[in-house]
């Protein structure tokens, strides 16, 4: 339906605002509070039936273009213009175009939302949540997946930042936890609660991605299953395609051997880290977290038994969050504390060691090639680097160039040609591809979503800052190579061509081997050089990795 032009009347004067049936009414009020600067803890908008509320259905209030609507509620100061006048792209010369294209938009902070934002900016790295998102039939029992899918939408035309009350209202909706209110801040003398508390940002993140677990899955062409019967029978959806893993635990009597073993299987959404003195690295503290021993009634030896339950993955998701598990209940102080401890976390995870045995059969062919792989390209790219790098100098002298040509057989000698010159890069990609392919293990072909060697890259993080948890502040960073595709490549003239077919701004290009990050300090967005990621690692207050979203490795 399109959006109706219709009147509010708010302390005697009458405002002209639009009203969209097809977003939710929270965003309606957010119009409201535009113009008339009641807040929305304090707006009621009266409509047939009543007051306005955020779950309240627009079919049955049936509003009707030109129809006048009466606010009630004590108008606070007005929202305030942009501190810059809002220049458009067409008005921008080629520098502030680029400087504009080159960063994603970051999200205003209304009052304690740093929690959110670092959590939707860090989904941002899954560009296949986007896809599932823009389903023509978006099945889902709550209204936060399309009010996400919006909130995207709005986040991808725009080079402003943009302010996320609409989706922060459907959030507090769906998960009354989100809405409680920080009892710490009071109105002087009035006893009033004044703001909303700081949550938790991995609960939010958890809480997101179990709101999506309607949203239907992807097909074998890439898009989105287009119907609600599609996605009702028999097929997967999204999260359970790409971020949901499989984890088998095996529970073992330590005092009876002789002892039947309990099998059993769980669908995951995480893995954790445990954090104790000795948690050094990640991958040490996950294995913590899979082995652990339990006191339980032994029906063979009739009383409680120490118990060894060993959990490891049957199945790996293409996208792998792992928890760090930095806050610990102090009964002493009524607070969830920080645990401060350095963990160092890889750039590059190898979660073979946490799958099953059947499974690691199936991801070794692949995860073996695919290091040797890794390291052939790595060599080609430093070759072609010192050969751009080479050509001025080489081009008035050909005994320079000819030198040149003899260092690069050298340095890569089983990627370059007779000549000594390398081939174009999707000639090899193209063979490696094949090759890695092959490899494939057939069960892994057939299921859609899964990793297929069991080796990841770091995609996302966010982290914390402060001591406890309902406190400090959240900060996400994200890899910029998820917003940019690689200049020259295919994958750069595809993104334009979308660009240009939706409506989308039109993002920058990098160079292959850029593997700097975003920060997105809520409406602040900067550029995270690689080499401070680091700094994330923890050991104080400062800013710590609290979640890690680590994507499967393409074969291409």
């Amino acid at each position: 339906m399109a959006p109706l032009a219709v009147h509010i009347k708010h302390a005697g004067k009458t405002h002209d605002v639009e009203l969209d049936p097809d977003l939710p009414p929270a965003v309606f009020k957010n119009a409201v509070y535009q113009v008339t600067g009641v807040p929305l803890d304090r707006m009621k908008v009266m409509v047939k039936g009543g007051v306005l509320k955020d779950d309240s259905n627009w079919k049955k209030i049936a509003p009707k273009a030109g129809q006048t609507f009466m606010v009630i509620g004590a108008a606070g100061e007005l929202p305030k213009a942009p501190e810059k006048p809002i220049v458009f792209l067409e008005d921008m010369d080629d520098s502030e175009l680029a400087e504009a294209l080159a960063k994603p938009v970051g999200l205003r902070n209304l009052g304690n939302t740093c929690y959110m934002n670092a959590t939707v900016q860090a989904l941002r790295a899954v560009p296949e949540l986007q896809v599932a998102l823009s389903a023509p039939a978006l099945q889902s029992t709550t209204p936060l997946p399309g009010s996400l899918r919006d909130l995207y939408h709005n986040m991808s035309r725009t080079t402003d930042n943009v302010t996320p009350v609409g989706f922060l209202q459907v959030l507090r909706q769906v998960n009354p936890q989100f809405a409680e209110m920080d009892r710490s801040e009071k109105r002087a003398g009035m006893g009033i609660a004044m703001g909303y508390a700081q949550q938790d940002a991995e609960e939010c993140y958890s809480s997101i991605i179990h709101s999506l677990r309607n949203v239907p899955g992807i097909g074998e062409d890439g898009k989105p299953v287009s119907t609600g019967a599609q996605a009702t029978i028999n097929e997967a959806r999204f999260v359970e395609q790409y971020m949901m893993g499989t984890m088998r635990r095996v529970m073992s009597c330590d005092e009876a051997p002789e002892e039947a073993h309990v099998v059993s299987e769980e669908a995951v959404l995480k893995v954790e880290c445990n954090i104790s003195a000795a948690t050094n690295f990640m991958a040490q503290g996950i294995l913590s977290s899979l082995d652990t021993k339990i006191e339980k009634t032994s029906s063979t030896l009739g009383r409680q038994a120490t118990y060894s339950q060993k959990s490891r993955l049957a199945r790996l998701p293409s996208y792998l969050s792992v928890h760090m598990v930095r806050f610990d209940w102090r009964a002493d102080i009524g607070k969830k504390a920080k645990i401060m401890r350095r963990v160092k976390f890889p750039l590059e995870y190898d979660a073979v060691d946490i799958a099953t045995d059947e499974l690691k059969e199936k991801l070794l062919p692949v995860s073996r090639k695919l290091k040797d792989v890794d390291r052939e390209r790595g060599e080609r790219r430093k070759v072609r680097k010192k050969t751009k790098a080479a050509q001025p100098a080489a081009a008035p002298a050909p005994a320079a160039s000819s030198s040149t040509d003899v260092e690069m057989t050298d340095a890569a000698p089983a990627t370059a040609t007779a000549g000594g010159e390398l081939e174009p890069e999707e000639v090899y990609r193209e063979k490696e591809a094949k090759e890695l392919e092959a490899l494939v293990h057939p069960d892994l072909k057939k299921d859609l979503g899964a990793s297929n060697s069991g080796l990841y890259d770091l995609v996302a993080i966010i982290t914390h800052k402060g001591a406890f948890a309902d406190g400090g502040h959240y900060i996400g960073f994200v890899k910029k190579s998820v917003f940019h595709p690689i200049k020259g490549s295919a994958a750069a003239a595809q993104a334009k061509e979308a660009a240009e077919k939706s409506g989308a701004v039109a993002v920058a290009e990098i160079e292959e081997g850029d593997e700097d990050w975003y920060k997105f300090d809520d409406d602040k967005v900067s550029t995270f050089p690689v080499e401070k990621i680091p700094t994330l690692e923890g050991g104080g207050e400062d800013s710590s990795a609290y979640v890690l979203l680590y994507k499967a490795k393409p074969l291409l």
